[in-house]
């Protein structure tokens, strides 16, 4: 009854869990595309994306797709033999252990009218599935806390994963290794499954089974007589050897009763095999009621998203689709640290020390940021600083063993985050390039709002500060900006205006000083008259397209764009001090 009430409790938490998960695939919202797609879009989208694939030549690449990178997990043994190895070895033997041992009523005992668990090879294949698992969490261990792969970060999932799968394992050899020893369960197994009554009888197949099977007897002990132990294997032939094989084929389980054969009378007596059930069925169904809210969610969200992601349109994908991929994507990451590994912005992550900057470390703090979690202003930031310090080079997408397409969904977070009001100096970071590129899908009030936003925070902030202590801050800044402006060539400038006529950005603007603030000339002298805090304040150093027309073009050689740059990061690392 209580194994009964347990089993279904856990079944309804993990099939709700998998529910709300669904749901939450066509509700949330990642980017400001898709703040106009409600649910039924999103539902409909999907339902007409499937058959689409269904009723077309696409249902190839489905198969080719399932079969290459769901089931042999190529994506992962293109990139680390070792992690491959690892994963297979997880997967499949805790996948076949499910259906041939926890589910061996529905499907075991269907293909194989004469099942028992206890029958060999079933005794020999349930060890050697478990050891495959034990295999692959040990590599798992090895890789994350011995040979610490680069960038590879193990947080509280990783943590559970591993636990979790370990509980399972070892109280499940510890259980049929007190089975193996348990006079009790002898006992048991003869009152119910044999039609042995005499003493006699009794004595000569426990007798036999100490001598062969490895129950621990506080009566019986070694050596017994042949006679004996002959007239014991008669009688288990008659009555055991149709439903029990000998257990020395579970290798492990009974390489383990050996080791606690000393002290298997007391386990029986305190009822050991039945507090280890317990423990084993409890690891089992609270692994199967967590599932959908922990990590291991990938072991479903993951095959959907590598089909997903090879069938739909490259070029006119449909963005209600977009909208449920990329979510269905936060559940698919299954952490693994593979892009982080190749990521080309990870160097900024070992100067600044912030783990957002990683991508698999920003897939984290995305979920909780899109689940709507309570995030500190401090948190936000260190997301923003992860997201807008990316150089969009795509390496992340292409190793993504799971197939998220990364830059896609790093390019939609960056525009959610900015356009929530968050002013960040890192707008100038190399996000700044790809957003312009895609500035035609996205509104212009809204392609605006940010980066005027931007700008005044930086050139406000730095402003308010040499306001607050003009002489010490005003000093300390003409020095640091001495060092960067390449031994003050702005003092060379004349005026000639030759930078302010060949700049592409002023030929921009019919009314270049309104919007610039100041012409490239005009913050040449504002330097040389030490006016530090005017030249930061202008947009022309934030409008800069680092063409080089002004440097190349200037008779008196000063280094117009380098002085640019020179501003932009006394600014922004006043900012940061503030």
């Amino acid at each position: 009854m209580a194994f009964n009430v347990l089993l279904y409790t856990s079944l309804f938490v993990f099939i709700s869990g998998v529910i709300y998960k669904i749901y939450t695939w066509f509700s949330w919202e990642i980017g400001i595309s898709s703040r106009d797609i409600d649910r039924s879009e999103r539902l409909s989208a999907a339902f007409k994306g499937m058959l689409e694939v269904i009723f077309s030549a696409k249902i190839l690449i489905l198969i080719k797709v399932f079969i290459l990178d769901v089931v042999f997990q190529k994506r992962i043994l293109k990139e680390d033999f070792l992690r491959w190895a690892m994963h297979m070895l997880i997967y499949t033997g805790f996948m076949l252990l499910l259906l041939m041992h926890a589910l061996d009523e529905h499907i075991t005992a269907s293909l194989f009218s004469e099942y028992y668990s206890t029958l060999n090879p079933f005794f020999f294949l349930r060890n050697f599935f478990s050891m495959m698992v034990i295999a692959g969490l040990t590599i798992a261990i090895y890789r994350r806390f011995i040979l610490k792969v680069p960038r590879l970060k193990t947080n509280s999932m990783d943590y559970y994963a591993i636990i979790i799968l370990t509980v399972i394992m070892i109280s499940g050899f510890f259980l049929e290794a007190t089975k193996i020893t348990s006079i009790s369960d002898f006992e048991r197994m003869v009152e119910e499954f044999s039609d042995v009554d005499e003493k006699k009888d009794i004595n000569a197949l426990e007798s036999l089974w100490v001598h062969a099977f490895g129950v621990v007897s506080p009566d019986l002990k070694e050596p017994f007589e042949e006679k004996l132990l002959e007239y014991g294997r008669e009688i288990h032939e008659i009555n055991c050897a149709s439903c029990h094989s000998s257990p020395k084929w579970a290798f492990t389980g009974y390489a383990l009763a050996n080791i606690l054969n000393p002290i298997a009378l007391r386990l029986d007596r305190a009822k050991g095999s039945k507090i280890l059930w317990y423990i084993h069925i409890l690891a089992c169904f609270f692994g199967l009621a967590y599932l959908p809210f922990s990590k291991m969610f990938h072991i479903i969200a993951g095959p959907i998203s590598l089909l997903a992601n090879a069938v739909m349109e490259k070029d006119k994908p449909d963005p209600a689709n977009i909208a449920t991929r990329q979510v269905m994507e936060l559940d698919a990451c299954t952490h693994c640290g593979t892009c982080s590994l190749g990521c080309s912005a990870a160097t900024a992550f070992d100067a600044l020390d912030n783990e957002n900057i990683l991508p698999s470390e920003k897939m984290v703090s995305l979920k909780s940021l899109i689940a709507g979690k309570k995030m500190s202003p401090e948190e936000l930031k260190a997301i923003q600083e992860g997201v807008c310090l990316c150089t969009n080079c795509d390496r992340c997408t292409v190793v993504c063993p799971v197939g998220i397409n990364l830059k896609e969904l790093w390019l939609n977070v960056r525009e959610d985050l900015i356009q929530k009001g968050y002013p960040e100096p890192l707008l100038l970071s190399p996000f700044s390039f790809v957003r312009g590129l895609n500035r035609y899908d996205i509104p212009a009030d809204e392609y605006y709002k940010p980066v005027n936003a931007a700008k005044q925070a930086v050139a406000g902030k730095f402003d308010s500060l040499i306001k607050q202590s003009p002489l010490i801050l005003q000093g300390a800044g003409i020095e640091e900006f001495n060092q960067l402006a390449k031994d003050n060539t702005f003092s060379y400038c004349f005026s000639c205006q030759n930078c302010t006529s060949v700049c592409p950005v002023v030929c921009s603007f019919d009314k270049p000083e309104e919007t610039l603030g100041l012409l490239p000339h005009q913050i040449m002298r504002c330097l040389g008259l030490g006016l530090i805090e005017m030249a930061s304040g202008a947009s022309m150093i934030w409008d800069c397209l680092t063409c080089y027309q002004c440097q190349e073009h200037c008779p008196q050689n000063v280094n117009v764009t380098d002085l640019f740059f020179g501003l932009k990061n006394l600014a922004i690392k006043n900012v940061k001090k503030a």
